[in-house]
């Protein structure tokens, strides 16, 4: 349900923007969802107080104002499916960030994993051809590097301090949303046409995509290996492509089919990596 929720979002947010301009809809879909988190946390009878202040605005800046904002730009010129891709390849950015900001080498099979991912970025983006679509994807791809800047914060902060994922979420949601609002002020765009689609597109995002996604990946996160959860997820991108190719036509070219494969293979493998070390933690432990 999970894979499904995120992975049609991605069409959902492409067919929006027929009525709004792209960082209209990033305001107003982080500002409401943060609103159904707090809806979620005041349910589940959890402290509304936010940790580390500063900290959380630098995540909302990050995770929130500059991720969205970078996907709905893609999203103008780019297709839903090879943005979701572009945007997920964040695993293998974040592991190649991790390492000189904190000190996580890369090692072993971890390398095949970044070989394939650079092949798998490089016919994707076709450097070597100039074509429309190259600047969306340039776009897409720095939101994924942005994302994983964003998770380097989160772990360091998680490292310092006790902090509830959902409390975070909410708050860094709402921050960032809030700045979003005030740099749309500034920004001519396309009037919003207050359109069923619209508002439906919207709800989408604020109660499904947010509130209810948001629940389900911490029941899974609960339940089970953070590994095999983070395996999951890889659905999101495909049912991305697929809802995209099936919805609205666009049906990738051989070179983008083999570019996204490559990038899947490398994330299924960076995912079977974490799970097998969290396997194998606990075991060294107990010896």
């Amino acid at each position: 349900m999970l894979g499904i929720i995120w992975g049609y979002n991605w069409v959902v947010m492409k067919k929006v923007l027929e009525y709004c301009g792209p960082f209209d809809f990033a305001a107003l879909r982080t500002f409401f969802g943060a609103l159904c988190l707090f809806a979620v946390l005041a349910w589940m009878k959890k402290p509304l107080r936010p940790t580390a202040l500063k900290t959380t605005l630098l995540l909302g800046l990050l995770q929130t104002s500059i991720f969205t904002a970078l996907v709905m730009w893609a999203l103008v010129a780019g297709g839903a499916g090879k943005t979701a891709v572009l945007t997920y390849a964040m695993p293998f950015w974040l592991l190649v960030i991790a390492w000189p900001f904190l000190g996580e080498r890369i090692h072993g099979v971890q390398w095949l994993a970044v070989i394939l991912a650079f092949a798998g970025l490089g016919l994707i983006l076709e450097p070597w051809r100039a074509h429309g679509s190259l600047a969306s994807n340039l776009i897409a791809t720095s939101a994924g590097i942005v994302w994983a800047f964003a998770a380097v914060v989160a772990k360091k902060l998680r490292g310092r301090v006790q902090v509830d994922l959902l409390s975070l979420t909410a708050w860094q949601m709402l921050l960032g949303g809030a700045v979003l609002v005030a740099v749309t002020l500034f920004i001519p765009q396309r009037p919003l046409a207050f359109t069923p689609y619209f508002w439906g597109a919207l709800a989408y995002n604020a109660i499904l995509a947010t509130g209810l996604a948001w629940l389900l990946w911490l029941y899974v996160l609960n339940r089970m290996q953070a590994g095999v959860a983070g395996l999951a997820v890889l659905a999101v991108p495909v049912i991305g492509v697929l809802s995209a190719w099936l919805e609205i036509g666009e049906q990738p070219q051989p070179l983008e089919i083999t570019g996204m494969l490559l990038i899947g293979v490398a994330l299924a493998l960076l995912g079977f990596l974490g799970m097998r070390e969290r396997r194998v933690e606990p075991e060294l432990a107990q010896e």
